[in-house]
């Protein structure tokens, strides 16, 4: 993966973003209409059991709106919380803290809903199974959905297309694989090779080249475990396309090493928090 971090230089000006977007051109006219200088303590809590992450998105939006107010952790990142938890307090001007609500909770909501799909499925696959995202996230917001599979206990695919050689479908459908991979052997430069097949004649074709890993896609369970038992003293192994946590044992029982899931960053329900006063 690149060197890509989720520092507080980059949530702060994400939170900016944010709030520029909520509050453009006038600022939040009905907070406006209440007396600045009414002193409130709001509770932010969860409605549902969840893994909560984000929290600096959160605090950073009302401490953008107010610097004065007070962001109190009750929780902390990578916490598994329970429905009606208290995750932090919030306390100050009761304007400031309802002009930051709504940008601090949908932070907080949508990195905590990716934390607890990805958690779910880190469970279901057991110890042996790595749970891997890949690059179906928001545009401009990779590093936020990688940063809150982390925290659910996934494990980051490639961050962009220059961090490894990944021939997949659409490659081959454009040149001889195994002229591909020769290719990227070449040109490797320190970088790893990733290899996807459909089927297990594709599988046949390309073994004993000197590539990393074998993406099996969209194969059943029976010519998964089939693939792996072939390829897994050679490569390292991956799973993908249609994974879900109604099949995620099956396909981790097959031996796989990892399997990677778009749904946990493309399609992930947000966690229901609220903020009480």
């Amino acid at each position: 993966m690149s060197n890509v971090k989720l520092t507080e230089n980059f949530i702060k000006d994400r939170v900016k973003l944010a709030l520029a977007e909520d509050l453009y051109p006038y600022g939040d006219i009905t907070s406006n209409l209440l007396k600045e200088n009414k002193v409130i303590t709001a509770k932010l809590i969860s409605n549902q059991n969840a893994i909560i992450a984000g929290l600096l998105f959160s605090k950073h939006a009302f401490k953008k709106v107010d610097k004065k107010t007070k962001f109190i952790v009750k929780k902390r990142d990578g916490s598994l919380v329970k429905k009606n938890s208290i995750i932090a307090l919030v306390k100050g001007k009761a304007n400031s803290i309802l002009i930051a609500e709504r940008v601090a909770l949908n932070f907080l909501s949508h990195i905590s809903g990716i934390a607890t799909k990805t958690n779910q499925f880190v469970k279901l696959a057991g110890k042996k199974c790595k749970i891997c995202c890949t690059r179906k996230t928001l545009p401009n917001y990779r590093v936020i959905q990688k940063y809150a599979v982390k925290v659910g206990g996934g494990t980051n695919h490639r961050f962009n297309l220059s961090d490894e050689f990944l021939i997949k479908d659409n490659h081959i459908a454009n040149q001889n694989i195994k002229k591909l991979i020769i290719s990227a052997i070449k040109n490797k430069k320190g970088k790893k090779i990733t290899v996807e097949v459909d089927n297990l004649k594709q599988l046949d074709q390309i073994m004993g080249l000197k590539f990393n890993t074998v993406l099996f896609d969209n194969m059943s369970i029976k010519n998964l475990k089939k693939g792996v038992k072939i390829a897994k003293k050679y490569y390292e192994t991956e799973a993908s396309g249609n994974i879900s946590l109604k099949n995620i044992k099956s396909v981790s029982r097959t031996g796989v090493n990892r399997v990677s899931v778009g749904s946990i960053t493309h399609s992930v329900p947000a966690v229901d928090l609220k903020l009480e006063i």
